[in-house]
């Protein structure tokens, strides 16, 4: 990575030159670090933290509060990614109360972006956002802050009519202002068409490898994920140690600084696999 801090403006460069981008989720200042030397340009601070750092069903108990507090561990340590919040659940019902919570979360969080989950009802938000200074990622396909009315974690835009409202809300939401787009659970062709389409990048998890760039749960990559892992996800850490076993790597147990080297050897590899297209294979593709 280069010693220049990562930007909006630098992530769009990327796009434009065909470089995709790797971003991980982070909630902690030790991982910051680890995720930021190992070459991942974006740490996201996801109210996933809900699931894997709190043991909840779902990302909706998150409080705002706890999304400050763990944004501002991480923007502690990160000197040179850029660090996205999510924007817990109802926090943005308003734009109203979307501009309080972005000023928490960027004024006492410190962080650089914010994200929020939806399309049409949050095009005038977006705007409000953008007009004073917060830069926004939209989240479209699967969201998991309304896993309650989708009725469980499903692929989203199969049907023509879904693919073409995700399409129109999509361009609707770079034009209100957004800086970047994650798309979630939703067929290959369709974010492949809108990774061409949208002038900002676009991020994937679970919609295929020929997005802008891949986002992961960090638990998800070090196989500490309660219970069954995503289709789309991979464990990192077990690939490193398989091959370890198998007599093709030596991997020690520490780097010298503290940190577990097969930690930081897992997520460069996930940065790699990211970078050259390798990952998601098809397998780790839902439609």
């Amino acid at each position: 990575m280069s010693a220049r801090t990562i930007t909006t403006t630098s992530l769009r460069a990327l796009k434009q030159r065909g470089e995709r981008i790797a971003c991980l989720t982070c909630y902690d200042a030790a991982f910051a670090r680890v995720l930021e030397r190992s070459g991942v340009e974006v740490l996201l601070v996801g109210d996933s933290l809900g699931m894997v750092i709190q043991g909840q069903p779902t990302t909706v108990p998150v409080t705002l509060d706890q999304m400050v507090y763990h944004s501002r561990c991480v923007t502690r340590a990160a000197e040179r990614s850029l660090v996205i919040a999510d924007m817990p659940f109802m926090s943005y019902a308003t734009p109203e109360r979307a501009v309080a919570a972005a000023a928490r979360l960027m004024g006492e969080g410190g962080a650089a972006m914010v994200k929020l989950e939806g399309g049409e009802p949050l095009v005038e938000t977006v705007a409000r956002l953008t007009a004073f200074g917060a830069p926004v990622c939209a989240h479209l396909g699967l969201l998991p802050q309304s896993v309650h009315q989708l009725g469980g974690y499903r692929v989203q835009g199969r049907e023509a009519a879904d693919a073409e409202r995700i399409e129109t809300e999509a361009l609707a939401l770079q034009d209100a202002g957004a800086s970047l787009l994650i798309l979630e659970c939703v067929p290959s062709a369709l974010a492949a068409a809108l990774a061409q389409r949208l002038r900002i990048p676009v991020i994937g998890i679970g919609a295929g490898n020929r997005c802008d760039g891949q986002v992961l749960v960090l638990h998800d990559v070090l196989g500490l994920t309660p219970g069954a892992a995503p289709r789309f996800s991979k464990n990192f850490l077990a690939e490193l140690a398989s091959v370890a076993v198998a007599g093709s790597a030596s991997v020690d147990a520490s780097d010298g600084s503290g940190v577990a080297f097969g930690i930081e050897a897992a997520i460069k590899g996930y940065v790699e696999a990211v970078k050259s297209g390798a990952f998601p294979a098809p397998e780790h593709t839902l439609a």
